[in-house]
């Protein structure tokens, strides 16, 4: 078992399977160094846990929680291209809130995924980030996350 996967275990979290991409692309891809993630839903067992607008039928705390179990998605489908302790440094997260019109908090929601990936990767785990607002998400996900990783 990876260090990183370890360190999940004793927060309470599994990796998961990978989900199965909903459309014509890969989880994840790896190119030299780097390893680009496809942008991953919070899908738990197959099933999107909630849908709909963050700051309307989706609660700030509740896309938190969302946010993490992307990144926690994102890290299953790093984990199929390389060693999960070969990472040197998480580079870029990009995360995309669906928004109601006047929610504001983008940043707040992808929280939830970056603090995750300190915890899984300690100070590998710092990284660049853009948190984006958007109309709507595949299949009426609130949270959506991408990541861009660094291996040796």
């Amino acid at each position: 078992m990876s260090a990183v996967a370890a360190r999940l275990r004793e927060l309470g979290l599994e990796l998961p399977e990978v989900a199965k991409p909903v459309a014509a692309y890969v989880p994840a891809v790896r190119s030299g160094r780097y390893v680009h993630t496809s942008g991953q839903l919070p899908f738990v067992d197959g099933r999107l846990p909630a849908t709909g607008k963050v700051g309307a039928e989706v609660s700030l705390e509740r896309a938190v929680e969302l946010a993490e179990l992307c990144a926690l998605n994102a890290i299953a489908a790093l984990g199929t291209q390389v060693d999960l302790d070969d990472v040197v440094r998480i580079v870029k997260v990009v995360g995309f809130v669906a928004s109601a019109p006047d929610f504001t908090a983008q940043p707040a929601v992808v929280n939830g995924a970056s603090e995750l990936l300190g915890r899984a990767f300690g100070e590998a785990g710092t990284h660049a980030r853009s948190a984006v607002g958007v109309a709507v998400l595949p299949l009426d996900s609130p949270v959506e996350v991408e990541l861009l990783a660094e291996i040796r």
